[in-house]
């Protein structure tokens, strides 16, 4: 996914999935972890806690499992659900992206040059 993708799926009523709930997803997923994906988010662990409970409650199946820490040091993964939400948004960002590139491509040549850097 490229970070700067904007696009954000409403699945229901104000329930929507976008770039930010997908990279939680991706980096828990890498580090085994929500303070640590968090921590690379540079996001607070309770709002990344909260936004997993929110998805969790959403689902009919929990989409990440959760594990509090202790000597066994907690731990965050997804679960086949999740890794199917995660895989299917990021076919729908290809998608758009792809259905859009001569769009987008077309409208820049519009644009203005950018301005030569004056701090020379």
């Amino acid at each position: 996914m490229t970070p700067d993708s904007p696009i954000r799926l409403l699945l229901s009523g104000p329930l929507a999935f976008g770039p930010g709930k997908a990279e939680l997803l991706e980096r828990i997923q890498s580090t085994g972890s929500l303070n640590a994906a968090a921590a690379e988010m540079e996001m607070s662990y309770m709002k990344a806690w909260k936004m997993i409970r929110g998805l969790n409650s959403r689902f009919r199946e929990p989409i990440v499992t959760l594990s509090r820490g202790g000597e066994q040091r907690g731990g965050a993964c997804l679960t086949p659900l999740g890794l199917e939400v995660l895989d299917l948004y990021l076919q729908a960002v290809a998608a758009a992206e792809e259905a859009t590139r001569p769009t987008l491509e077309r409208m820049r040549e519009f644009l203005a040059p950018d301005e030569p850097d004056s701090r020379g």
